[in-house]
């Protein structure tokens, strides 16, 4: 209920859905954005890899400054999928960049199917694997999310098949 009231935004805190792949994260993310969307703010909603991808091209363009400024303007930022690609050095150091800027000013909505412990698989390095979780957690609800695959599930159904078969 208070995730729907969207009170996250104003208080500027951030949300971290964690769970396996189907559990209905970036559904969830996904929604609260339309909602935030339909209620006056300003959201921008990327996969992690095309962020990071976007950031890499802007700063070899010289644009990246405006890209960040762009990005001061919302209320909301959703970065979905942390963890299916690795990111190279500098693509993680921009997301770090990104994720320092809204720190404290903006809310960052996070999905990932990985646990802090395997960050470093996506980022790389260590410190700046720490800074971008040290950034996301501080003043963050984190939600996990636990249970069967719905995509699987829905499928197996299809098929008249119980999941566990």
């Amino acid at each position: 209920e208070s995730l729907e009231c969207l009170d996250f935004i104003n208080d500027r805190e951030n949300l971290i859905f964690m769970g396996a792949v189907g559990t209905g994260k970036s559904h969830l993310a996904s929604a609260l954005a339309l909602k935030a969307c339909q209620n006056g703010h300003q959201v921008r909603f990327y996969t992690a890899a095309r962020l990071a991808n976007i950031l890499y091209e802007k700063n070899k363009k010289g644009q990246f400054e405006s890209f960040i400024k762009s990005l001061q303007k919302l209320g909301l930022l959703v970065i979905d999928e942390i963890g299916f690609v690795p990111l190279h050095m500098e693509a993680a150091e921009l997301l770090y960049q990104v994720i320092a800027d809204c720190y404290e000013r903006r809310s960052v909505i996070v999905t990932t199917n990985l646990e802090f412990s395997h960050w470093n698989t996506v980022f790389i390095g260590k410190k700046v694997t720490a800074a971008i979780i040290d950034r996301l957690v501080h003043h963050s609800h984190i939600l996990i999310f636990s249970g069967e695959s719905y995509r699987l599930a829905q499928s197996m159904k299809r098929a008249g098949k119980k999941v566990t078969e």
